[in-house]
């Protein structure tokens, strides 16, 4: 089979089976086989054996992932969101608008110490969608805010999507979560700007708080909680960075700081039973094994794919297309979008690095620049119809009044801001490069 029909094969193969509604690692590994047989050949399976368990099971990189995942469990189940949310919506009740910058500002909070976005949209949606609802806020800026806040977590670090990212890339994971902290914090911020901007001038979309509420809670109580509520989970996010940053642990080391750490406040709020530690075990040997699972899958295609001649066909289009570098990149990026709309991120990542990699590394560019900006685009992968997974996150836990067209409406300005962050990270690499540069020289 040629490389042509391969790459037809293969990619026209995955999108049925992601319409059929079949799990995206064993439509990877399904399509695999087959094309294994129909390609290359079946000697092909050998070199896929040997891929795995060198580039996947051999892997310590990898080994951060269940840890960071286990420390978002213990976050999570001590209770920390909750407080979080509610001392910071007392401490914003004052500004128009308040409701939903608590939601932004909890939401990186919770992406700087959890990191998964499932966990971070369901539980936003729970305890802050309805009284937003309640208080007379718009429903497309709501589910909005809640669901593009919420994806977060796979930008700012510490992020399992950049510890694989580092483990297919020439580079580490410090560099990585340095060069995306800036624009992750950023586009946090241009979402707090967005919400400021619509309280302003449309003020019946996000109304203030009620005098009432505001008489019943003092200054000093508010910054009390503040203290005890918030206070905490800002020290575990310095501890685990720090550690990275400062060079004093890797990267595995650091999510097993941060893990511990985790666990160290599930103790002091009173949230640890047997128990309790045992579902978050439970929890996070499931989520590992789905990425896992993932990574198995996407190995297998790419392998095939690669020894087929599909992937050397495809590179070499892009080179030769003539194009000038910026339009190239803008093209991948462009690749990287649409394929948002139909795979998860961790199918993006393995698909598209061994095919668009080379073609920067050929072009003599900064890959952490590259990598960084495919980062923040595949925030919209979460967004996106048809199965962006945050408006099914979102919808799962919404109340009955609010439809799956007040989602779609309400991702629509936060998807064109993702895009105008891109374009500001295109025009001024600094944004990206001068964080790592101060760290690692």
């Amino acid at each position: 089979m040629s490389p042509e029909w391969l790459t037809v094969l293969m990619f026209g193969g995955l999108l049925v089976g992601l319409f059929m509604g079949h799990p995206l690692p064993f439509v990877l590994g399904g399509i695999a086989v087959i094309a294994g047989f129909l390609g290359p050949g079946p000697q092909v399976f050998g070199i896929i054996v040997n891929r795995i368990y060198g580039g996947v099971m051999d892997n310590y990189v990898l080994v951060a992932i269940p840890l960071f995942i286990l420390m978002a469990r213990f976050l999570s189940d001590s209770g920390v969101t909750d407080r979080m949310f509610e001392t910071l919506r007392l401490a914003l009740a004052r500004i128009r608008g308040g409701l939903t910058l608590a939601v932004v500002v909890v939401s990186v909070l919770l992406a700087a110490t959890t990191g998964i976005v499932g966990a971070s949209i369901t539980v936003m949606g729970m305890i802050a969608l309805r009284p937003m609802l309640e208080y007379g806020y718009q429903k497309e800026l709501s589910t909005g805010t809640v669901m593009a806040s919420g994806t977060l977590g796979i930008l700012i670090p510490p992020s399992i999507m950049l510890v694989l990212m580092a483990s297919y890339s020439p580079l580490s994971v410090g560099e990585l979560f340095a060069g995306s902290l800036v624009p992750g914090l950023l586009l946090g911020l241009a979402y707090a700007l967005y919400v400021v901007l619509i309280a302003t001038f449309r003020p019946d979309w996000a109304p203030p708080a009620a005098s009432e509420e505001l008489a019943a809670v003092g200054r000093a109580e508010v910054a009390g909680r503040l203290l005890r509520h918030v206070l905490p989970p800002i020290t575990l996010i310095l501890g685990v960075l720090g550690a990275l940053f400062t060079g004093v642990a890797t990267a595995t080391e650091a999510s097993a700081i941060g893990a511990f750490l985790a666990f160290v406040l599930m103790v002091i709020y009173g949230q640890f039973t047997l128990r309790r530690f045992a579902v978050s075990l439970f929890e996070t040997g499931k989520v590992t094994a789905m990425v896992l699972w993932v990574i198995v899958g996407a190995t297998a295609f790419t392998g095939v794919f690669n020894t087929g001649g599909g992937m050397g066909m495809v590179q070499d289009a892009l080179i030769g297309s003539g194009l000038p570098p910026a339009m190239l990149i803008l093209t991948m990026l462009l690749i990287v979008f649409v394929l948002g709309m139909f795979l998860d991120w961790t199918g993006i990542v393995l698909l598209s690095f061994p095919i668009m990699l080379p073609v920067i590394e050929a072009m003599e560019m900064d890959p952490l620049w590259f990598v960084v900006m495919m980062a923040v685009m595949l925030q919209t992968s979460f967004l996106t119809p048809p199965f962006g997974y945050s408006l099914f996150y979102l919808k799962g836990v919404a109340p009955a009044e609010v439809g799956t067209l007040h989602l779609y409406r309400g991702i629509i300005p936060f998807v064109l801001i993702i895009l105008a962050i891109i374009g500001m990270m295109a025009l001024f690499p600094g944004l990206v490069t001068w964080l790592p540069n101060r760290l690692f020289g």
